[in-house]
């Protein structure tokens, strides 16, 4: 806060010593106010926000105690220095019991007064923000788009707030589906390096041949296929933040180049001897337990220990089954929005099935689960029978599974493009909307299309 959004209040019936006061403390940046009577004070108090008064005890119209207690009991966050004519021991420990932050006996020189003006403010700015992250983790229910109010979750926005600044080295355990892409994005997001590159690496994604060329880069001719020089993606990552996802993934063999890489802020690319300085904040995650992949040699222990300078362990969504209902609320509002349908609500009893679910999933799950109730919903709330979950079919589905027969000679392969022509066909060629009906992910029906040549726009107009 600057100076002079610093507001003090002089509380003083000597002219000479709240005039004096009063010069010093402007000469030193603050905005100050004056009153001579303890109802002026109380008054000014407030409608001026003040962060810090500095109040003598004999005032002529009241007790200077009054004025205190005032004070505290209507902003106890301002600071409150006490001066007395009639310093006393009893006054002083009566003073101090009653919320001031300490007090000086008159007459005293403003140098005297001033380190005690800048302890008490600093006193109240700590305490303010205290304050401030106390009441915003207790009723935090979203983070940098990760939804949950429980204390489970508080716990890991509060090692975010801890660590983003830093330049550590994060490791995100947890189940698939529980949200750890979205927590890595968090520390980027909150941290020095949010404005440079943020790149992300599947490590199970990657073909174990081309992982080493894709992380670090390669020259011309280094192998078979190598046409052109290419940087790497730790190059790409320069000056900001590079995301190994499923980094027990790795293959074992390259594990030591990237512990190097990480020990010396070097590396080279295939083919070269040449050596590159780089500079980027890592972040790791797995779905596996550490301790697990290192004793089924998929991650070595010397790796382990170099990336979990700070590990955050994501819980998965059974163990917070009271961020269910936040997080389902979340995702009706987002797909009613999406895909134009009228749901406003989910039924008490469709709630009841969502608490009762294993969610072996996690959020993931349980956004699917949302998505796909939101397009079958046929009023405007998420019933039981929307529910993927063995609770009973539609009459209108059990209906036209009941009548409906394989048609001769079909091969598994003519059934299944059927399937996915008829389900696009449903979703106007929404594909997104398709994938979910269907239960596979966007990208595996956009293989099958390929593979089966659907003309989707034809459907979508049929």
């Amino acid at each position: 806060m600057e100076r002079r959004d610093i507001r003090i209040l002089v509380v003083d019936d000597e002219p000479m010593m709240a005039d004096s006061l009063k010069q010093n403390l402007a000469e030193e940046g603050f905005t100050v106010d004056t009153a001579a009577t303890g109802a002026e004070a109380l008054d000014l108090f407030d409608r001026g926000g003040h962060h810090l008064a500095i109040c003598d005890l004999q005032l002529p119209d009241m007790d200077g105690m009054e004025v205190l207690r005032h004070i505290k009991d209507a902003r106890p966050s301002t600071e409150v220095i006490v001066a007395t004519g009639y310093g006393t021991v009893a006054r002083a420990v009566e003073a101090t019991k009653a919320g001031a932050f300490y007090f000086v006996e008159k007459p005293f020189d403003f140098d005297q007064l001033e380190p005690l003006i800048e302890k008490a403010l600093e006193r109240r700015e700590l305490m303010a923000e205290t304050e401030s992250m106390r009441r915003q983790l207790s009723t935090r229910t979203e983070y940098f788009n990760i939804i949950g109010a429980s204390k489970s979750m508080q716990i890991v926005y509060e090692t975010i707030d801890s660590v983003a600044k830093s330049d550590a080295i994060v490791l995100v355990v947890g189940e698939s589906g529980t949200g750890k892409e979205l927590i890595a994005n968090a520390i980027h997001y909150n941290s020095l390096r949010a404005k440079k590159p943020w790149i992300k690496v599947n490590c199970a994604a990657l073909p174990k041949e081309l992982i080493e060329s894709e992380l670090f880069g390669h020259t011309k001719g280094a192998f078979t296929g190598a046409h052109a020089d290419k940087e790497g993606l730790v190059q790409h990552a320069a000056g900001g933040s590079l995301l190994l996802d499923e980094i027990a993934e790795m293959p074992v063999e390259l594990q030591p180049k990237l512990l190097r890489v990480l020990q010396e802020r070097s590396y080279r690319k295939i083919g070269s001897e040449k050596t590159y300085a780089v500079d980027f904040r890592l972040i790791c995650s797995t779905n596996r337990l550490p301790a697990d992949a290192i004793r089924e040699g998929m991650l070595r222990d010397d790796l382990f220990y170099r990336i979990s300078t700070i590990t955050i362990h994501v819980p998965p969504l059974r163990e917070r089954t009271e961020d269910i209902q936040l997080l389902a609320e979340h995702f009706l509002k987002m797909y009613a929005r999406k895909y134009v349908r009228p749901i406003t609500g989910i039924s008490q009893v469709a709630y009841g099935r969502l608490f009762a679910h294993a969610w072996p999933g996690n959020v993931r799950e349980l956004q699917n689960v949302i998505e796909r109730a939101v397009l079958l919903a046929k009023g405007n709330k998420i019933e039981p029978v929307d529910l993927p979950f063995d609770n009973g079919s539609r009459p209108e589905t059990t209906a036209q599974n009941a009548t409906w027969d394989v048609p001769p000679n079909m091969t598994l392969e003519d059934i299944e493009k059927l399937v996915i022509e008829k389900t696009l066909q449903r979703t106007a060629g929404n594909k997104q909307a398709a994938a979910t009906l269907l239960g596979i992910y966007r990208p595996r029906l956009y293989s099958k299309i390929r593979k089966y040549k659907i003309d989707v726009s034809a459907l979508a107009a049929s």
